[in-house]
């Protein structure tokens, strides 16, 4: 597998899409924060044109009746990891894209100012692919050495963000096999 870097804000195995959602971080913010999540659109079912149509505002609502609540919904995360390893990029990582919402870490509250959000194609339920930690590995690999206030024991999942709130990735995902793939 070819080694993951990051120039310019983008990773450098990343097909880029971007998206409107996102603004500025606020001055003097140090990224140091990795938010890892999970999305299925609709839930539970995986592939398809949907996380691209939400993350690029183009969700009615209509299409599915799961959509309801995403018509006008401004969400993106910065990296998208797709079941069969496609890695998408929606926003650089050195701006604040749209992914934690109500979130604290650490006594440390608004996560988006800080972090970067990765979705992983999933269900907290549903194993994640083989495929799917070794790129979060090498995103992650690549994100440290660029941002060095990131370290292994700030790369979280939502739920540790927004417990109560968020469950993802889920009791599906493996830290401990994620954790060994960056060794």
């Amino acid at each position: 597998m070819t080694q993951a870097v990051v120039q310019n804000g983008l990773l450098s195995i990343a097909d880029v899409r971007l998206s409107p959602n996102h603004d500025q971080r606020p001055v003097q913010t140090v990224i140091s924060l990795i938010v890892v999540h999970c999305i299925s659109l609709p839930p539970g079912q995986f592939g398809g044109e949907w996380i691209d149509r939400l993350f690029m505002n183009r969700i009615r609502g209509d299409e599915h009746q799961s959509f309801a609540d995403l018509k006008g919904l401004r969400v993106s995360s910065h990296l998208l990891i797709r079941r069969d390893g496609q890695v998408v990029q929606y926003v650089p990582f050195h701006l604040r894209a749209w992914h934690a919402g109500v979130s604290s870490f650490e006594g440390v509250e608004k996560c988006n100012d800080y972090s970067i959000g990765i979705e992983l194609e999933g269900a907290d339920e549903v194993a994640y692919e083989p495929v799917q930690y070794q790129r979060l590995a090498a995103a992650v690999t690549a994100l440290m050495k660029s941002y060095p206030q990131i370290t292994p024991q700030r790369i979280v999942g939502h739920s540790d963000i927004a417990p109560g709130r968020k469950t993802d990735p889920g009791p599906a995902f493996d830290w401990e096999l994620f954790r060994r793939h960056l060794d």
